[in-house]
């Protein structure tokens, strides 16, 4: 018999079920539920930009040629697709190591602002008091792509899934661990 919940261990997934990973604030036992990405769609403005950056340095290279000479020309390009390759590097870093874990006892925000800081939320399963998934345009309803806000009891910090794919799915996991944690 195959086992439906099997692992999936796929790095560029934005929605992993059963991911084999440990984190930071992991304890031993804990079984990890779901692994969540902002959905890839929501690269393609970024991947955009750097497409037009490259299309408005070649343009620029038929004018600037008239104003420096062929080694500064190449210093200017080399330093463009540098600045341009470095971007897409850091909007993928922050793509990838921006996630949202949900474990069978909490969940979990990790936000990368920039390449050197990093918050880390965790918030138990009994602390979670109100699930919202918000969710609207055309483009969130056609990818299946949204956000997850989840409300917590007292001081505890509330958690914010940006942009993830299948929110609903996402909501419906988190109801059905807040469910079994309440029964008897």
């Amino acid at each position: 018999m195959e086992n439906n919940n099997k692992s999936s261990n796929h790095a560029f997934f934005s929605y992993c079920r059963n991911p084999n990973i440990k984190f930071e604030t992991y304890e031993k036992g804990e079984e990890v539920i779901l692994l969540l990405r902002a959905h890839p769609i929501t690269l393609l403005g970024n991947v955009l930009n750097a497409i037009f950056l490259i299309i408005f340095l070649i343009i620029v290279n038929f004018v600037i040629y008239q104003f420096f000479n062929a080694n500064q020309i190449f210093l200017i390009n080399i330093f463009s697709i540098v600045f341009i390759i470095s971007y897409l590097w850091y909007v993928f870093l922050n793509w990838y190591f921006n996630v949202g874990i949900i474990t069978d006892k909490k969940v979990v925000d990790v936000d990368f602002s920039s390449i050197l800081y990093k918050e880390i939320t965790v918030a138990q399963l009994k602390k979670i008091e109100d699930i919202t998934v918000k969710s609207g345009g055309y483009f969130e309803s056609l990818f299946d792509y949204g956000i997850v806000f989840i409300q917590t009891a007292g001081t505890e910090a509330n958690i914010e899934f940006i942009n993830i794919a299948k929110p609903s799915d996402v909501a419906s996991e988190i109801n059905k661990l807040l469910s079994h944690k309440h029964e008897p």
